[in-house]
């Protein structure tokens, strides 16, 4: 009996990781990865704890298994959160990183907002959240990149 439940743990732990979302947060990273991986990167800017669209954008398309397989094997996924609340509050020098982020890639301060970059941070193309499926919205990402 004991194996059998060790087995299951192992099993939805394997599982629950093949779909587990993988978003950086450190921009030079997330372009050493794309480089080895040959992936475009996909950095969202957001407030995670008070813009709505944001928070939609994650529960519709982000978090979806859809997404995040397709993710997993076709883009370096990059993370500039600027939460609004102390107890969400990041470490200093990564609320400096996302600044920086923003005065190069979101300049109108528009949240949410995605930035499809290439390899070397050039950018191809941007989106929002948009009222979508998960496959549709990859399509939509998927024009930038070809």
């Amino acid at each position: 009996m004991k194996k059998i439940i060790l087995t299951l743990a192992v099993t939805m732990v394997c599982a629950i990781t093949a779909v587990a979302q993988d978003w950086q947060t450190d921009f030079t990273v997330a372009k050493d990865i794309a480089s080895k991986e040959h992936k475009p990167i996909i950095l969202v800017f957001q407030g995670s704890d008070w813009c709505g669209p944001c928070i939609k954008l994650d529960r519709e398309i982000w978090s979806t298994d859809t997404f995040k397989k397709y993710a997993n094997k076709n883009y370096v996924m990059l993370q500039a959160d600027f939460p609004k609340g102390k107890k969400n509050a990041l470490p200093e020098a990564q609320t400096k990183a996302n600044a920086n982020l923003a005065e190069t890639y979101n300049k109108n301060g528009i949240f949410p907002f995605v930035v499809v970059l290439n390899v070397k941070g050039e950018v191809l193309g941007e989106t929002s959240y948009k009222k979508t499926t998960p496959e549709n919205y990859i399509k939509e990402l998927n024009v930038f990149t070809k």
